[in-house]
């Protein structure tokens, strides 16, 4: 079987990339097409992923987004003559718009139903959707597929790499981190997400709760994970010096590991932390999806948007930051417990589509 497969984000990066190893083991051969985007070129380089490059990240602007999927769409068409594949997977609206238009079927992975716009145009275009379980089949329905096509899998993506992880403890010495010393890691909020246009990030309020960080006592190291050039230069022009800015995409997985607080946005790197039991806090300024709420309901996510009150609850766990350790390491081993490879359910499924497509 010939499968090609569509990286957008960094979480795609670790998702696929294991995914195409498990293909391949099977005698199937993969290709991965992917995009300009800083920190998935990044990460791709750091893994070692070899792709075609794709047209780019359309930014922010609803008009530059749309022109950067119409370029792609277009450029994908000849990419396809050249490996001819028999299935195509991806979160990808040009991939899925590709593959429909090629007659090649499509398997959509996705775990964001609240990423409204991407759901719209790739889900009704796929020939299976992929999820997992906590999410109800009536919310993807909503987008135009029928519940016999929706295939559900007892974990969250991120378990797909973290139930293997081993953790690199040189991205200390590659940052500078003093493992005596508590680490807090924090992600900024995925600024330029078409799910997030509109709704105030408080920009201004994450710079001033990072300053607060600083002052709390026990000297807490500060790592910061940004997503774009533009939130780097801003946290260099304020906080130069004082904290320890990810200017280069990092081992995050890692990171969180070595981490003792993190402080997230509603990102895959939240569930990441919870999951591998790190005292996680999301500071996410609108309501939580169905991932984080989930999370949140077992005890592995406590959601703060007030700075302040954040601040204080910070405060007090750096007091007994071993007691909160241990707690949340034990709730998330007993959440894992029940959970399945995501891999064995989606390399079963493609396998599954080609053989009815032939």
């Amino acid at each position: 079987m010939r499968i090609i497969i569509d990286i957008l984000t960094p979480k795609h990066c670790r998702l696929f990339s294991g995914l195409a190893e498990r293909l391949r083991k099977k005698g199937h051969k993969v290709w991965f097409t992917s995009r300009e985007y800083r920190e998935v070129n990044g990460l791709m380089e750091l893994m070692g992923i070899e792709a075609r490059i794709v047209g780019r990240h359309g930014g922010k602007e609803l008009k530059n987004k749309l022109m950067a999927s119409a370029d792609r769409t277009k450029e994908l068409i000849p990419i396809f003559d050249e490996f001819d594949p028999d299935v195509s997977i991806s979160l990808s609206p040009e991939m899925a718009r590709t593959s429909f238009g090629l007659g090649v079927p499509h398997i959509c992975v996705n775990d964001s139903p609240h990423a409204e716009a991407v759901a719209r145009l790739t889900v009704p275009l796929s020939t299976k959707l992929l999820s997992p379980w906590i999410i109800p089949k009536e919310v993807w329905a909503g987008f135009g597929v029928t519940y016999e096509d929706i295939v559900q899998y007892r974990a969250l993506d991120p378990w797909a790499w973290i139930k293997d992880l081993k953790p690199d403890r040189n991205i200390l010495d590659e940052l500078g981190l003093d493992p005596e010393k508590p680490i807090i890691t924090f992600r900024t909020a995925e600024t330029f997400a078409a799910y997030l246009l509109g709704i105030s990030t408080k920009g201004k309020t994450i710079l001033d709760f990072i300053g607060g960080l600083l002052k709390l006592e026990g000297a807490p190291q500060i790592v910061v994970v940004p997503r774009y050039i533009e939130q780097i230069s801003d946290l260099e022009k304020t906080y130069e010096g004082e904290i320890t800015l990810c200017r280069s995409i990092v081992d995050g997985p890692s990171l969180l590991y070595h981490s003792d607080i993190f402080v997230g946005m509603g990102g895959t790197m939240s569930a990441e932390a919870a999951l591998l039991g790190v005292p996680t806090f999301s500071a996410y300024p609108a309501e939580s999806f169905i991932i984080e709420k989930y999370l949140i309901d077992q005890g592995l996510i406590d959601k703060e948007t007030d700075s302040g009150k954040l601040l204080a609850k910070i405060s007090g766990m750096l007091d007994d930051l071993e007691g909160a350790k241990e707690k949340s390491s034990a709730r998330a081993r007993g959440l894992v417990e029940a959970f399945e490879d995501p891999l064995d359910v989606i390399s079963r499924e493609v396998e599954r589509v080609y053989g009815e497509a032939v």
